[in-house]
């Protein structure tokens, strides 16, 4: 059985990963998105704390969040995100109750996408918006340290994560016109020596890589991050350890009967 991340262990903790104003790029597409003509009502699906329904807010939309993890709804309402404990593949909104719907990290996390993405179509007016935003393990461009030092993280992402051209076809099967692929973020923040110990995305709460790990894989991983450290300072070095992103946005609307 594929592991799940445990998001009512890390609710709590999972929310700082914006706190050093990351996710600029992330935060500019949910803007572009509310100023769409016509959005005056919007739903993120696995909206976690609430940290994207805040900036909808700020843009003057009444937005709503479903998330399946009580722990996450918590910390959201504590930042007055309206949330409702719900499945992303139920929705529990009407037909045609949205112009806006969309989801930021959170696809691969539910337990059918292709029923989600339907579950938005359904509660989308015609014409209305949906984005799907994330990452992409397939084809190997992001660079990221975690991959290498901790055992099976990289082939875990590849088989959990969908591939665009397959969340492109889910859309289309759901009635929704074709797909606009597009980068909306992309990072390069490397870590030198030392300073990748207190990188806050090598907690192993602050990321679903991370957070799928057993305490002894995690410990591994961090021990080796530790003796490359070591081994580079005995050489008189600086180890340098890889964080390259790219954040995809892929967008619609959904087509008229």
């Amino acid at each position: 059985m594929p592991r799940r991340v445990d998001y009512e262990a890390i609710a709590a903790s999972y929310g700082r990963r914006y706190d050093d104003g990351r996710a600029k790029g992330r935060r500019d597409a949910v803007r572009q998105l509310a100023a769409d003509p016509g959005v005056r009502r919007a739903v993120e699906l696995g909206c976690g704390t609430g940290h994207w329904l805040d900036v909808l807010r700020e843009a003057g939309v009444q937005a709503y969040g479903v998330d399946l993890s009580p722990g996450m709804l918590r910390e959201g309402r504590a930042r007055e995100a309206p949330c409702v404990c719900a499945d992303a593949c139920a929705v529990p909104f009407a037909d045609e109750t949205f112009g806006l719907a969309f989801c930021v990290n959170a696809l691969h996390h539910f337990g059918d996408p292709a029923v989600a993405i339907a579950e938005a179509h359904r509660v989308l007016r015609v014409g209305g918006r949906f984005a799907v935003m994330g990452g992409s393990p397939h084809g190997r461009r992001d660079r990221w340290y975690g991959f290498e030092y901790f055992d099976g993280v990289w082939e875990r992402d590849i088989a959990r994560i969908p591939r665009w051209a397959q969340v492109a076809e889910w859309m289309t099967r759901a009635g929704f016109n074709p797909p606009e692929l597009s980068v909306v973020e992309r990072t390069h923040d490397p870590k030198f020596g030392r300073a990748v110990l207190t990188d806050p995305f090598l907690a192993k709460g602050a990321c679903s890589q991370l957070a799928l790990l057993s305490d002894d894989e995690y410990a591994r991983g961090v021990e080796r991050i530790e003796r490359a450290v070591e081994a580079a300072e005995a050489r008189g070095e600086t180890a340098r350890f890889e964080a390259d992103f790219t954040i995809e946005m892929l967008s619609t609307r959904k087509a008229a009967p």
